[in-house]
């Protein structure tokens, strides 16, 4: 009996899709506006969308879509930015003179070719730090979801002092509608606005029902919302918080929590190792 192909789509499936994708944005877009384009050009079902791949908080998608723009980059169609924004390196290429197999071949070719004339294979090293990128995810990912809600809460509450929120506070009053708090965002210390936040703490995905709720819940009281999870949001879901006519609501998905974690080191420290040589022809000139 035929094995049926897995629905979720390969990484090389989306290789083109995301030149289509930076295209149709102008020819740069964050990971996120990308991510976007490319499963709206595919069609992904939402339910595929909400895959995790493996126990870390980023779906398989997102994961496949990663390696994705890897291959584009050393391929040399792509490349990015230290802000996380990616960008064709031409706007004139033709997606008709591209194949997904040609691309896959070249780029694992080139890695077959340093291997061969370096004692540390790049791919080698790129395993690596792939691996321990998921090591720290997916053990960060099981931290904060061990934690009880009022401790999620107050962890959200100094994730946001840190960013430059001012005068935060965590109500978590029940009926209160979901809304977990409230904060003062400020920008370039000119301009402030009252936000109120939502946090929630597990596995699956925030829909856009859940968005409606907090929505109503914030109705006359402010005109910005935050919703925090460690989990991640529904296309409906992400749709629904940027409705044109409603007030907007901000989203944090897990994935983007731990890494507002470690860029801000709270729970999060990176070690820098030291590297030492000794210089064995200083000694002969003594």
């Amino acid at each position: 009996m035929k094995r049926s192909a897995s629905p979720i789509p390969t990484f090389d499936s989306m290789l083109l899709p995301t030149i289509q994708a930076l295209q149709f944005l102008g020819g740069s877009g964050t990971t996120e506006e990308v991510y976007e384009k490319v499963v709206q050009i595919l069609n992904v079902p939402d339910k595929i969308l909400e895959i995790l791949h493996g126990s870390t908080s980023q779906t398989e998608v997102e994961y496949r879509l990663a390696w994705s723009r890897t291959y584009l980059k050393k391929y040399g169609l792509l490349q990015n930015s230290s802000r996380g924004v990616w960008s064709l390196v031409s706007t004139s290429i033709n997606l008709d003179s591209l194949q997904a197999k040609e691309i896959v071949k070249a780029v694992r070719d080139a890695d077959r070719h340093k291997s061969a004339q370096s004692d540390t294979p790049d791919e080698t090293i790129e395993s690596i730090e792939a691996l321990e990128e998921l090591a720290w995810h997916q053990q960060l990912h099981k931290v904060l979801l061990s934690l009880n809600p009022a401790a999620f809460e107050r962890l959200a509450q100094r994730l946001l002092r840190e960013s430059g929120f001012i005068q935060v506070q965590v109500t978590g009053k029940s009926g209160d509608g979901g809304i977990d708090g409230v904060g003062i965002a400020r920008i370039n210390g000119f301009l402030s606005f009252h936000v109120l936040f939502q946090c929630k703490r597990y596995q699956g995905s925030v829909t856009a029902g859940q968005i409606r709720d907090f929505r109503g819940a914030m109705q006359g009281r402010t005109d910005k919302g935050l919703v925090i999870t460690t989990g991640t949001f529904t296309r409906d879901a992400i749709k629904e918080a940027t409705r044109d006519g409603a007030p907007p609501i901000d989203l944090i998905d897990g994935e983007q929590l731990v890494q507002r974690l470690k860029e801000l080191s709270l729970g999060v420290k990176i070690t820098m190792i030291e590297s030492v040589e000794v210089d064995a022809d200083w000694f002969t000139k003594i």
